[in-house]
């Protein structure tokens, strides 16, 4: 690759860190937009670690040996899935445990096995943070039939603490990642920065006694994990390092695709990711994916799982 595409790169790097500043500028004028400039500086963040990394690649300080054929190759069956309460408060969190339960009970449909893998809670029936692989079959891969509900999902409904029937809107980002291994993406262990603590759960309470939960940290991408489901250390090593594999593999997956789009600014790093992808409106039980341009009804069923439908107009379509 010529030293102008390194060029572009470090370019577009500058003009990320100019809107970082003039986001960070905004949050000290408008603190009642906190969590939605946090939510672009997330975004921002991410694009930056992906540009970042592509740079790397390109003048040779971190290398994947035949990284395009590697994606190809690898073409999991099984998908690990990560849902984080967005802008919204509570509601973003209750809308969380919706869409959690709706997956739950597609791939109880197509007969696939769920793990939960992490959880973080923000009270009752609120879920701040939850991480689970999927394993498909050969038959319906979980990957191939999940990856397209990447995205922010929006929701508008009336809240049930809401007295005056105000209508809220709030979102909720998900993550389809492939469950690859960490030897298929070759990481290395002078590549991790390992840290140990405690487990807690809602409130902060301690969840056990010991230094149980991990925190790895890829250095040459800045990607962290954490898992602290087990009370084994062991065990969370090990399931913070398959998701780690899947967000790192991922993040190869863009790459490839920057590359092929001749370093085009609107598919860098993870700009599409942060588009609002659905939107699900309670009041006129309507589910909508601005991608495709469709529209699906009898929204609880929807929620009950009965998503077969749209998974598979995203697959005709995209």
């Amino acid at each position: 690759m010529s030293n102008e595409a390194v060029d572009a790169l470090k370019s577009q790097l500058e003009k990320i860190k100019a809107q970082q500043a003039q986001n960070q500028e905004l949050l000290k004028e408008s603190p009642e937009l906190k969590e939605l400039i946090n939510e672009e500086l997330e975004r921002l963040d991410k694009q930056y670690k992906a540009i970042e990394l592509s740079i790397k690649q390109l003048e040779g300080g971190y290398t994947q040996q035949n990284a395009s054929e590697d994606t190809e190759a690898i073409n999991p069956k099984d998908a690990i899935v990560e849902i984080r309460a967005a802008a919204g408060g509570s509601e973003a969190g209750l809308f969380a445990a919706d869409l959690y339960r709706m997956y739950i009970r597609f791939a109880e449909s197509k007969g696939w096995k769920v793990h939960q893998l992490s959880m973080s809670e923000g009270g009752i029936g609120n879920i701040k943070e939850v991480s689970f692989e999927v394993l498909g079959k050969s038959s319906s891969p979980a990957y191939s039939l999940l990856k397209n509900e990447s995205g922010v999902h929006r929701v508008q409904r009336v809240p049930a603490t809401e007295s005056s029937g105000r209508i809220h809107t709030s979102t909720v980002t998900v993550a389809v990642l492939p469950k690859v291994t960490p030897k298929q993406i070759d990481i290395k262990n002078e590549d991790l920065k390992i840290d140990t603590f405690r487990s807690s759960g809602p409130g902060g309470q301690s969840v056990n006694t010991t230094d149980s939960a991990v925190r790895i940290t890829h250095i040459p991408t800045g990607v962290t994990v954490s898992v602290q489901d087990e009370k084994s250390q062991h065990k969370n090593k090990e399931k913070a390092l398959n998701i780690l594999a899947g967000r790192l593999y991922d993040l190869m997956q863009q790459q490839e695709k920057t590359k092929l789009d001749e370093l085009r600014t609107d598919q860098i790093g993870t700009g599409q990711r942060s588009e609002k992808i659905r939107t699900y409106n309670y009041q006129q039980d309507r589910v909508t994916d601005h991608r495709i341009n469709q529209s699906w009804h009898n929204l609880p069923s929807i929620m009950d799982g009965n998503i077969e439908e749209i998974v598979n107009s995203l697959q005709e379509k995209l």
